[in-house]
């Protein structure tokens, strides 16, 4: 979009739609129908036997027309199962991966990643599709940012998927926030931080550019996925969430003025 850059951030659950299948085509399509800038992506798989194997990252950098991106695991082994933490060696790895990514048809001039521990020894009930529950241990988080060049100056961008355990989510945003200050700004934190925006807003110390309830995409109810910025930003001229036929999750994003 001319004198506009657009950030946008979506939990793909792994590219998962309605009917439980992952479908590349149908996947790709819903991507590339955000016109995103920059496009933060949380529970992407790359090589998982339920998405078919897919690298999810590449096929959405492809779909996007991002020429920039990086995909980094969080674990390795299956979701929810066995797994193991993931270490800088796995960010290679072309199987059984589990992460974040985040995309840029915009040059980038460098990337930077945060490791964040998982609750010990904790399990929560976590729905799962077609009703029930499951018990889930935690699993260790990621932060992947960008020093990406806008038409309006750099700015720094990351994309995170944070904890679902009440109070760990919020000590892992406080660390990624001042993490981020120590980056060059300013900068703007896109993902699903599985907190509401008052909450987010207040462990973060950021501002919140964006409001509108993100989740269950049927019938969305909470606003887990945000944009949150600090430093002189440039002006944002227009906020949207927007459903797509895949995820339980819908994709939030901002357009930025680059004039």
């Amino acid at each position: 979009m001319p004198g506009l850059t657009r950030l946008t951030t979506w939990n793909v659950f792994h590219g998962r739609g309605p009917d439980g299948r992952v479908d590349a085509t149908r996947f790709a399509r819903a991507v590339a129908s955000l016109r995103a800038d920059v496009l933060a992506l949380q529970e992407v798989d790359r090589g998982q036997p339920r998405s078919g194997r897919l690298d999810v990252a590449a096929l959405a950098a492809e779909a996007a027309g991002a020429a920039r991106w990086r995909f980094v695991p969080a674990v390795i082994g299956e979701p929810g199962f066995e797994w193991r933490p993931a270490l800088a060696a796995d960010e290679d790895a072309s199987d059984d991966a589990y992460g974040i990514a985040l995309l840029s048809r915009l040059p980038v001039e460098s990337w930077h990643v945060l490791r964040l521990a998982p609750a010990p020894f904790v399990r929560l009930p976590v729905p799962v599709p077609g009703g029930g529950v499951m018990l889930l241990r935690d699993e260790p988080r990621v932060v992947l940012a960008a020093r990406v060049h806008t038409p309006a100056g750099p700015l720094t961008v990351a994309s995170t998927h944070l904890s679902f355990v009440p109070g760990v989510n919020a000590v892992q945003l406080r660390r990624t926030a001042a993490w981020l200050r120590t980056l060059p700004g300013p900068a703007v934190l896109l993902g699903d931080l599985n907190l509401p925006g008052g909450l987010a807003r207040r462990a973060s110390g950021m501002r919140l550019l964006v409001r509108g309830v993100t989740y269950p995409s049927p019938r969305p109810r909470l606003q887990l996925d945000h944009a949150l910025g600090q430093g002189t930003l440039p002006p944002v001229r227009r906020t949207f969430v927007r459903r797509q036929d895949v995820s339980d999750h819908l994709a939030l994003g901002l357009d930025l003025a680059t004039e």
